[in-house]
């Protein structure tokens, strides 16, 4: 793979210094949102470790990040590994003494109905989108613990909140990832550590592309009618969001003026939920 050039010092950061020096794993970063989410964080100064399963992707963005001036280190792993995670953790601590970002992103997509759905497709989205998050949260706390600081940032959905035909597994793990969220907020409190999951709708990334194919064959609908009635239908908005419009929510909301988001779900979803 190409390594894309990227533009860290393009603009002004938008939070200042607030985050410069700070240090931020992001899982699933090697494309789409995640790969957004660490360009986002490196241009506000902060040293980010890139992870994902896709070596050649994951090392790429940070390659990119690194010849752009950034802080970069790629880390391979699987988060439903705990020796993965661990080694994964233990990167960032190694590299930068301190952890102070940790965003939950890496996931995966399975369509079919409740009676076709393998075990092992619903253990493996489980496993990475709900197992994964908790692992990394309970590898990260003690350093945070700490360094009494840290932001935990869960990368949730709209069908955290609301459901769809089809999507299991999916829909259980982003549930219950915002259960995850809620309990890290009350644990993490005491020590000033926050956590949220963000919600968005559709954003424009091969894991939304890679669902119409499948949710066309089981709706009857032609993959043109997929995006209009089940991608931006529901929305009073009539679009999907692209990643760089999430990943400015992910970099607000580690910054210090977020300190008291925590908690709760952040709906980044063109209304869907507002009805």
């Amino acid at each position: 793979m190409a390594t894309d050039v990227i533009e860290l010092e393009k603009g002004r950061p938008v939070m200042g210094d607030q985050l410069k020096g700070r240090v931020a794993i992001v899982t699933g970063a090697g494309s789409g949102l995640g790969k957004a989410i660490a360009i986002a964080l490196a241009r506000e100064g902060v040293a980010v470790i890139v992870n994902d399963v896709d070596g050649q992707n994951g090392r790429g963005v940070a390659q990119s990040i690194t010849a752009a001036g950034g802080d970069a280190l790629f880390q391979f792993g699987d988060v439903s590994d705990v020796n993965d995670v661990k080694a994964l953790i233990k990167a960032a601590i190694d590299r930068h003494s301190r952890l102070d970002i940790l965003v939950n992103n890496a996931g995966l997509q399975h369509i079919a109905p409740i009676t076709e759905f393998t075990i092992e497709k619903w253990n493996q989205l489980l496993g990475v989108m709900l197992t994964g998050p908790f692992l990394t949260t309970k590898y990260a706390f003690p350093h945070m613990i700490a360094q009494r600081k840290g932001r935990i940032i869960n990368m949730g959905s709209t069908q955290s909140m609301v459901s769809a035909e089809f999507k299991a597994a999916y829909v259980s793990a982003k549930h219950g990832l915002l259960g995850l969220t809620k309990v890290t907020a009350l644990e993490g409190a005491p020590h000033n550590i926050t956590a949220v999951a963000v919600c968005p709708c559709f954003v424009r990334t091969p894991l939304a592309e890679k669902q119409i194919a499948g949710q066309a064959k089981y709706h009857g609908l032609s993959e043109q009618e997929v995006i209009d009635k089940l991608m931006t239908g529901p929305a009073p908005l009539k679009r999907m969001l692209e990643p760089e419009e999430v990943a400015a929510l992910v970099v607000y909301l580690s910054t210090d003026v977020a300190q008291c988001m925590t908690g709760s779900a952040v709906p980044i979803d063109c209304g869907w939920t507002a009805r």
